[in-house]
């Protein structure tokens, strides 16, 4: 039988994805070419926001319509809390809603740098925030599991792995021998053919001393550090449960970039959260310019049933402010990419290059140590090679 995988979210999803997949191949399906007709369609889904939410409907209303004759089966995030919801969608046969850990992977599909899941589940609990309520409890893998896994994707030619997690930096609290994310990353780098080992985002209250240090001495742990502030403000930061100031989180930033020079940083802002005044999102736009970041992810508030936000703060920012001021987010955003790629201009970077590129004909792309995308134009084919250039050959994404 012939089946075709739909992902949503974030990168954990891609990961479970994954490892879905491979229980499928290894009971004799096929996977379906995307412009082929499937007996069977799995779709992951997300509900991080109700947008995730919309998108999830989205593509599995697409997905019955475009394979007309196969059983369909939802599961992920958005069928652990809303599975009656989906049951009403005609055409659905199948809703897993059942949390779970998955079984690892060997490979990734599609992908140069493969995602190595080794915590899920979050403690954290923050007001506007669903995942603790779909993913469960945070709980950590194994590190011999982790080891192994490295190694097996390492012997299918991934250059780069990206530790991910819903909330990374908790791994190991939950296990007897309380090993860290450092430990991880030391037992990683003694995997010769793994060259970069990355990290997805991680709280504020999690870059501990320890991990700066690392990053600042070795050669294999990428400088770049996802590290979600969601707004620059105090009182809109205690209203979502967040469990730092805005001092310490600009004072754990100034720390990194002391101790790692070349270092990234990206981040999360949540636009709109109830409550926020004109002087709150001042706030947050004054933070962003101040700690110049690579990259703003940015989220317009989502009511969010079941949530502490959801259930009892009621003075909701109206959908036209919202818009206006992630405009204005987007802009600094977009400012501050630029300050931060031209100090590379005249410097040697090692890029990883994943693809040919789709919208630059004849240039190849791929990502610096420090996640900067970049543009190359080579007749060689580059694809998973890492390559040292000097930053005037780059054109900078």
């Amino acid at each position: 039988m012939d089946i075709k995988f739909y992902t949503l979210g974030c990168k954990v999803n891609q990961y479970d994805t994954q490892s879905i997949r491979e229980r499928f191949l290894e009971r004799g399906f096929k996977e379906a070419k995307k412009s082929d007709k499937a007996d069977l369609c799995l779709i992951n889904t997300c509900t991080v926001t109700s947008s995730a939410d919309r998108k999830s409907r989205n593509r599995i209303r697409s997905c019955i319509k475009e394979n007309p004759e196969a059983k369909v089966i939802v599961t992920g995030c958005l069928a652990q809390k809303d599975s009656r919801m989906l049951s009403g969608i005609k055409g659905v046969d199948f809703i897993i809603s059942k949390a779970f850990f998955c079984d690892g992977i060997s490979n990734f599909t599609g992908h140069t740098r493969a995602f190595l899941k080794i915590q899920d589940g979050c403690d954290n609990f923050c007001s506007y925030c669903k995942v603790p309520l779909v993913r469960g409890r945070s709980r950590s893998r194994p590190l011999n599991e982790i080891i192994k896994e490295a190694e097996v994707l390492a012997a299918k030619g991934f250059k780069e792995v990206v530790l991910t997690g819903i909330c990374l930096g908790a791994y190991g609290q939950d296990l007897r021998d309380k090993p860290d994310l450092v430990d991880v990353i030391f037992a990683l780098e003694k995997i010769d053919a793994i060259l970069r080992i990355r990290l997805s985002s991680i709280e504020a209250k999690d870059v501990t001393n320890r991990l700066i240090h690392k990053m600042a001495k070795t050669k294999k742990l990428c400088p770049h550090l996802h590290i979600p502030i969601q707004s620059g403000d105090d009182e809109i930061l205690k209203k979502m449960k967040r469990k730092y100031s805005r001092r310490f989180y600009v004072s754990l930033i100034n720390k990194i970039k002391k101790n790692v020079p070349d270092v990234s940083i990206t981040t999360d802002c949540l636009v709109g959260f109830p409550g926020e005044s004109a002087k709150n999102f001042r706030n947050s736009l004054s933070l962003i310019k101040q700690i110049m970041p690579l990259k703003v992810h940015i989220f317009p508030y989502s009511h969010r049933e079941g949530t502490y936000a959801g259930n009892n703060y009621k003075d909701i920012v109206g959908p036209g402010v919202i818009k206006t001021r992630v405009k204005m987010l987007q802009d600094l955003a977009g400012i501050c990419a630029v300050n931060y790629k031209n100090k590379f201009l005249n410097k040697k970077l090692p890029v990883l290059f994943e693809s040919l590129s789709k919208e630059k004909k004849g240039h190849w792309e791929g990502y610096t140590h420090n996640y900067i995308k970049v543009y190359h134009r080579s007749r060689n084919n580059l694809r998973n090679k890492v390559v040292n250039l000097p930053g005037g050959r780059l054109f900078y994404a």
